[in-house]
This record gives C-alpha cells, structure tokens and sequence, in this order.
C-alpha cells in the first residue's frame, strides 16, 4: 500500500509539472504571435534533445538508451527544419523567457533526472516523456496551431505533431516494460 501511494504520488507530481504551462494557455507574459510560436517550438525541440541526450547516456537498459538516442536524433531533425523554415520566412524565434513555465519545468526535471541512475532513472525518465509529450501535444493542439498565422508555419507544426504522439506511445510501451 505505502509503494502504491509513493507512486500515486509521483505521478501527480510529474503531472501537475505541466499543469501550469497548460493553464497559462502557452502566452503568459509575451503575445502568442508566430515569432513566439516558434521560439516556443524550438525551445521544446531543444528539451527534448537534452533529455534524450541525458538518457543516451545514463539509461540502464539499452531500450531506454535507443529511446533517448532516437529523441534527441527527431527533436534535432525537427528543430533544423523549424529553424529553416523560420529563415526562409525571415521571422526571427522569439526566445521563451527564463520564467516560462515548461522551461522551469524542464530544469527542474533535468535536475532530477541527473540525480538518478539505474532503473530508478528510466522510470523516471520515461514518466517525464509521456508527460511531456502529453502537456506538448496539448499545448499545440489547443494553443499553438490555432494561434498560428503563417500557413507555412501550421503546415510545418501540423505535419510534425504526430511524431511527438508516436514518441509518447513508446514512452508509455517502455514503461510498462520495466
């Protein structure tokens, strides 16, 4: 009963991380313009890299590890072709602010995913990616793709939504393997 309350817990921490970010509807502070939109894409992409980066090198089992290698490989081949496109567009990413709540967020969850090892680091590395994935998906979904002007923009972010919900169904399948 105490593990499964530990673990009741842990999960709504790891939920309610994001919860914030998803309230505040992505605009906080700045304007949700498509300068923003994609600094706020890029800057996820860049999340995503470091944390599969991270997993790449501390995960215990080597699916974890192929996991964390393939994320950071996506989110890098996606976040080039944002910034591409962003050039080719001349609109220049505004960055997301040191206060920005998926960026606290995403310190906070390095954090403790550097102080981890072992099993103990999949599974929480893996619990982070579903709940990432989860709040990102959301976010662009019901804030971002309708916030977008540029077509060019929405077709890109729509054509690369369905990679983040194939990245958190192999986070969900590796984490009922452990």
């Amino acid at each position: 009963m105490r593990a499964l309350r530990k673990a009741v817990v842990r999960n709504a921490v790891v939920g309610a991380a994001f919860l914030p970010f998803l309230a505040v509807g992505l605009a906080g502070a700045q304007a949700l313009d498509d300068a923003a939109i994609v600094g706020i894409f890029d800057a996820a992409n860049g999340w995503d890299i470091e944390t599969g980066s991270l997993a790449a090198q501390k995960a215990s089992r080597e699916t974890v590890k192929s996991f964390g290698q393939m994320l950071a490989h996506d989110h890098e081949s996606v976040r080039k072709q944002g910034r591409d496109l962003a050039a080719k567009l001349g609109v220049t990413p505004t960055p997301v602010a040191s206060d920005f709540a998926l960026k606290k967020n995403h310190d906070a969850a390095m954090a403790r995913l550097k102080g981890l090892s072992g099993v103990a680091f999949d599974k929480a590395f893996l619990e982070h990616e579903v709940a990432y994935h989860k709040a990102v998906i959301d976010a662009v979904t019901t804030t971002l793709l309708p916030a977008i002007r540029n077509e060019e923009v929405k077709a890109f972010v729509a054509k690369v939504a369905p990679a983040f919900e194939a990245h958190m169904k192999q986070a969900e399948a590796l984490l009922k393997g452990l």
